[in-house]
């Protein structure tokens, strides 16, 4: 099952602002067939040692929720 790649991003766009208030923001990079989103985490989120806290518990459980088909999500960087 092919996962809205649109939909991906105006979800990832929910969440910019969170990540934006302390110093960092997030970049669609691809989504393949397998349900795999890579994202680059930016700003102060590149290299921050919370940054995998981020993506877990926060961008992938957030996309998860609201895009069907979405399995994990990995960084880029």
């Amino acid at each position: 099952m092919a996962i809205d790649k649109e939909r991906v991003s105006e979800v990832l766009n929910l969440i910019r602002p969170s990540l934006q208030a302390d110093g960092g923001d997030v970049a669609l990079i691809d989504v393949a067939d397998d349900g795999v989103v890579t994202v680059e985490l930016q700003g102060h989120c590149k290299g921050c040692p919370m940054s995998q806290m981020t993506l877990t518990a926060g961008v992938e459980r957030i996309l998860k929720e609201h895009v069907p088909g979405v399995t994990r999500v990995v960084n880029a960087g």
